[in-house]
């Protein structure tokens, strides 16, 4: 059985869509992604890893496209 993370990251300068779309494609790049989401109003991106997913590489890919992470919620599926 594989463990999926749901994992709801705090990123305050999303604004716009082409934040949500920056965000969303670097994201959605990397190895053991199963869904990322950008909600331009509460400022959030949601990301659901499985095993292979490794959440600082989220955040990493989140600030390099320029948009600092400022805090994480992790919730059990």
């Amino acid at each position: 059985m594989t463990t999926t993370r749901h994992v709801v990251l705090n990123v305050p300068d999303v604004s716009c869509n082409h934040c949500k779309a920056a965000i969303e494609s670097a994201v959605s790049r990397l190895p053991g992604i199963a869904r990322v989401e950008v909600e331009i109003a509460t400022k959030s991106v949601a990301v659901d890893l499985d095993a292979a997913g490794d959440l600082g590489a989220v955040k990493a890919a989140i600030e390099d496209e320029g948009y600092p992470v400022a805090g994480e919620h992790e919730f059990a599926l």
